[in-house]
């Protein structure tokens, strides 16, 4: 694993993930009020599609600039996902135990978490964006659930 990604895994291990849930803490994204809300928006096929668009463009450059980094994506993301499922079910038993949250929350945070890592780790052949911008919200507290508007215009949501 780069140094690059292990700074970030260090960064997202140390963070309070979701102790910011409904506070609107920015004018940067549109903060919802619960739980209910959140899951609904981040379980919606317009966020799902967005998620994996999102990680498919960022695929499209990696082989644009380098066939043969990417061609090692599946020796890379095996290793990584091995170390942020742990991280993730860490972060988020309390949260979900708590508000009886489903499935889907978790994998919308493995999924989040594990290309905020194969971002880091490809930064030198295409610079981070999407997933680097999801990890910001973790980081601050917040769980970004979905998009307002015509991507890329309007705005994250967030809870």
């Amino acid at each position: 694993m780069h140094p690059r990604t292990q700074a970030t895994f260090a960064e997202l291990e140390r963070a309070d993930w979701f102790a910011a849930v409904g506070v609107v803490d920015t004018a940067a994204a549109v903060v919802l009020s619960s739980w209910p809300e959140a899951v609904a928006h981040c379980g919606s096929s317009a966020w799902q599609d967005l998620m994996l668009e999102a990680r498919n463009q960022y695929c499209e450059r990696l082989v644009e600039r380098s066939q043969e980094r990417f061609s090692q994506w599946n020796e890379i993301v095996v290793p990584l996902k091995a170390l942020t499922m742990p991280l993730v079910a860490r972060k988020t038993t309390d949260v979900c135990a708590r508000h009886q949250l489903p499935k889907i929350f978790v994998g919308t945070v493995q999924w989040d978490i594990l290309h905020v890592c194969m971002e880091a780790e490809y930064a030198d052949v295409y610079p981070p964006g999407f997933y680097a911008s999801q990890a910001y919200w973790y980081v601050k507290g917040h769980f970004p659930c979905g998009w307002q508007g015509e991507f890329p215009n309007g705005k994250l949501i967030v809870y």
